[in-house]
């Protein structure tokens, strides 16, 4: 079994926010296979169990805030008797473009809060990433106020299509093709300047 981590803040103020697009991620993934999320206090997750790509899967929303993730994350993994290395996370990046993803086999948090609490929680790097892009913040912006802004108008097209491509990453990793999706989705970042 696998277990795919979508990171975001619980409640309807966050919804629809940069920072829950790991929820939208899952929220995705559970539509296209019809699997049902439900509340599990034990793990204070939303949690639900299927198929995909002919993999069982689970699929989890930390119901903890995104600055305690693990918390929820290290239950499961605990429970299921599965090793990090079976898990893989769904988050937001504000160092990508809206829409671009970045698949990583390994490596270290970025920063980024929920991952941070991951990686402590669980003692390990080495659990594969999905990162989505959701742009980087205007200068007169903070941090914390752009990741809990909505997308605007003109972003909805570019945040739809990364989803999209973060299905499908999910998809081929599931697949055991990781190296396969970092090469599909990977964008290459080309100096300016050059071709």
């Amino acid at each position: 079994m696998h277990i795919i981590v979508g990171l975001g803040n619980p409640g309807k103020k966050y919804e629809n926010t940069r920072h829950n697009i790991g929820f939208e991620a899952i929220s995705a993934l559970a539509g296209d296979y019809g699997i049902k999320l439900k509340n599990h206090s034990r793990f204070r997750a939303f949690v639900g169990e299927g198929q995909i790509a002919g993999k069982s899967v689970l699929l989890v929303l930390p119901m903890t805030y995104m600055n305690l993730s693990g918390e929820s994350v290290i239950k499961i993994l605990n429970f299921y008797k599965l090793p990090p290395s079976q898990m893989i996370v769904i988050y937001d990046d504000v160092n990508l473009p809206v829409g671009d993803i970045r698949i990583r086999e390994r490596g270290s948090s970025g920063g980024q809060k929920g991952m941070i609490n991951i990686i402590a929680h669980t003692k390990t790097e080495e659990f594969p990433r999905v990162r989505i892009g959701v742009g980087n913040k205007p200068p007169q912006m903070s941090l914390s106020d752009y990741v809990l802004s909505r997308f605007f108008k003109e972003e909805m097209k570019d945040i739809v299509d990364g989803l999209h491509k973060a299905v499908k990453s999910v998809e081929m990793i599931l697949q055991g093709d990781i190296l396969g999706a970092m090469s599909t989705f990977n964008k290459k970042i080309t100096p300016q300047g050059g071709e």
